[in-house]
């Protein structure tokens, strides 16, 4: 089989896609913004053939790129793993007649308000919304289902740009702040009490082939927002349990619903006084090396699984769920740069035996925003049989580790 796989080396772990691909047979003919000689040396010796083009997400060259490569031979698949690749992928997909992901549905997973109305038709349970330029369409929507509600990009991925709002002042703000009625469109939501979590598989011909289940903790709108609080992620090692049974039905529900074939999925979800709700989907796999995550805690190399399903059309081996996996992430104090850190060796002492990795920046580094995700600055990443003992470690690493930074 012939792959095309869009952008190889960024971000980081995009060369392990390519090298999957290839340990599973296939031929595999890169797209990507760099020159091939900056290329990972581990990428180069593994490409049947390499295209470069200005942006991958312009679709124009995209698809000249793909016309490039099938002169010179026959393409099986074109495969994009990255949110902001996916539509443009999709499109230059259908318009080389290349099979994967429609247009329609890589659409239906990109917009928000569009991805609920039809999961909505189908029965899937999930927030009252609307997708709106209008600011008076907006207003109407908020009198009607009352607040908070969350306002969002009509396209954005995760918690990009995401904001609570509790009042009318506060949705004023927003609505002027993402500049509805000169041009800008916004999601918006009712908003859902309760635990956040996400479900992520491998899907082959629409039929989940494996599956795993995360918790935030805290939830991610105040894991994003508050320097204070050192966010984990935690992925169970009882996903195969009945109590998650729910979430598994949930999600074959929405693959079904939005028409998604042989693909990574991601999905938000929440479970509170309503009940089990569904939040959005990414028809792609979940950022922050989540998946090397899932391939520590299983035993298994999950990039190998995800190739093996694209070019073989089934895995090759089950997670093993042996281990609950961590990643905590820790905050600097203020924005500057990085001075040093207290409680690492402490932590390390207690935890050494159950730690996978960490990565502490040298003092003298800059800082990175909160905003800027779980892996921006300072963060480990663990692994326990128990998950419960994982929770309670993972809760006293974040508050043990701190990291102090200078202004400026």
């Amino acid at each position: 089989m012939h792959v095309i796989f869009v952008e190889p080396a960024f971000p980081a772990n995009q060369p392990r896609f390519v090298e999957a691909l290839h340990s599973v047979g296939a031929l595999v003919t890169a797209i990507g913004e760099a020159p091939f000689e900056h290329l990972p040396q581990s990428v180069k010796e593994r490409l049947h053939g390499y295209e470069r083009v200005g942006s991958v997400c312009d679709e124009e060259a995209l698809l000249r790129a793909v016309r490039a490569v099938q002169a010179r031979g026959w393409v099986d698949r074109l495969e994009a793993t990255v949110e902001a690749h996916i539509l443009a992928t999709a499109r230059v997909r259908e318009a080389a007649t290349i099979p994967g992901t429609s247009v329609e549905t890589a659409f239906l997973c990109r917009d928000k308000p569009a991805m609920k109305e039809a999961l909505r038709q189908a029965g899937v349970p999930c927030a009252q919304s609307i997708g709106a330029g209008d600011p008076e369409e907006i207003r109407e929507f908020a009198r009607r289902v009352g607040f908070p509600l969350i306002v969002k990009p009509r396209g954005g991925a995760g918690a990009a740009d995401t904001e609570r709002v509790d009042d009318e002042g506060q949705l004023e703000a927003a609505i002027a702040s993402h500049h509805v009625g000169r041009g800008g469109e916004v999601a918006v939501e009712e908003f859902v009490e309760g635990h956040e979590g996400f479900f992520d598989t491998l899907t082959i011909d629409g039929r989940i082939a494996c599956g795993f289940v995360c918790h935030y903790y805290p939830g991610v709108l105040e894991a994003m927002r508050a320097r204070w609080v050192s966010p984990y992620l935690i992925t169970t090692n009882r996903a195969d349990g009945p109590s998650y049974g729910e979430v598994w039905e949930m999600g074959q529900r929405v693959i079904s619903a939005l028409g998604i074939g042989t693909s990574a999925t991601h999905q938000e979800w929440f479970f509170g006084p309503k009940g089990l709700r569904f939040s959005e989907i990414g028809c792609r796999p979940p950022g922050v090396l989540t998946w090397d995550l899932y391939s520590a805690a299983n035993d298994f190399d999950l990039y190998r699984e995800w190739a093996h399903s694209i070019v073989h059309g089934s895995i090759a081996a089950v997670p093993s769920r042996s281990y609950s996996a961590a990643l905590v992430n820790f905050r600097p104090d203020r924005d500057g740069h990085i001075a040093g850190y207290e409680g690492i060796d402490e932590v390390q002492a207690q935890l050494g035996d159950w730690i996978l990795d960490a990565r502490f920046p040298p003092p003298g580094t800059p800082t990175q925003p909160v905003s800027a995700g779980y892996m921006a600055n300072a963060w480990m990443r663990l692994r326990h049989p128990d998950y419960d003992r994982l929770r309670e470690m993972s809760e006293w690493a974040g508050r043990t580790i701190r990291v102090r930074a200078t202004p400026g």
